[in-house]
């Protein structure tokens, strides 16, 4: 085969093999184009995802549309389309996510304004989390290569975020990160690869600074303690 049809010839042997089993490819990571599958099972399948991002949209317009004040109403709406999700959360709008379906959510859970979830495939969020405004985290991704993504060519890995966790303003979380818990994140910061528990991380990439510890129960930012009358 002459060298310069070879890119062609694997990318058209690609397309043939991903349209084999779609639900296959999103659950183990692989390449995946949502729509124009042969297989009847694929597309099935396709006229699920799409009735379920479609109903995910209209959640987000009713619950970006609510006031501020009517906090049953919204909680309402999140408790009919997340996953999972527990007591005492409290998420500003505007909130947007893909499916919602996919979004697994512990109790206290608290998220700043403009919060955004790419869940295509499973995000599992744990207790006491705070996000500020304008965090992102995205399960998907593309090829870097141009030819491969010309059909819309996509990957999904899943996003876990452990207990006790801080993410900062305009953190955003790349397909397939864990966050361990315990964890405080800095604002601005890419987080591209997995944060173990007990760390202070920041940065474009994100990389761990220190160990949160012992003194960390005593000084709430750097050299200032925490006041006496606090009761934690």
């Amino acid at each position: 085969m002459p060298a310069e049809t070879a890119p062609a010839a694997f990318r058209d042997s690609f397309f043939r093999e991903i349209c084999m089993s779609l639900k296959k490819q999103m659950n183990d990571g692989l390449l995946y184009v949502e729509f124009g599958h042969s297989a009847d099972e694929d597309k099935e399948y396709e006229k699920i995802i799409e009735r379920q991002r479609v109903h995910c949209k209209e959640m987000m317009f009713d619950y970006n549309s609510l006031r501020p004040s009517e906090t049953k109403k919204k909680n309402a709406i999140l408790k009919s389309l997340l996953a999972d999700m527990g007591d005492g959360i409290w998420i500003e709008s505007p909130l947007h996510m893909a499916y919602g379906c996919n979004t697994h959510m512990g109790s206290n859970v608290y998220a700043n304004f403009n919060l955004t979830i790419v869940d295509d495939m499973d995000v599992y969020i744990g207790n006491n989390v705070m996000f500020g405004p304008n965090v992102t985290i995205s399960v998907t991704g593309h090829p870097v290569h141009g030819e491969l993504r010309r059909k819309g060519t996509q990957f999904s890995l899943p996003v876990r975020i452990g207990d006790d966790v801080w993410l900062g303003s305009n953190v955003v979380v790349l397909p397939g990160v864990t966050i361990g818990s315990n964890v405080v994140i800095g604002a601005g910061s890419v987080v591209t690869h997995d944060i173990p528990d007990n760390s202070l991380a920041y940065g474009v990439p994100c990389r761990v600074v220190r160990e949160i510890g012992d003194y960390d129960l005593q000084y709430y930012r750097k050299g200032v303690k925490v006041n006496a009358d606090f009761d934690k």
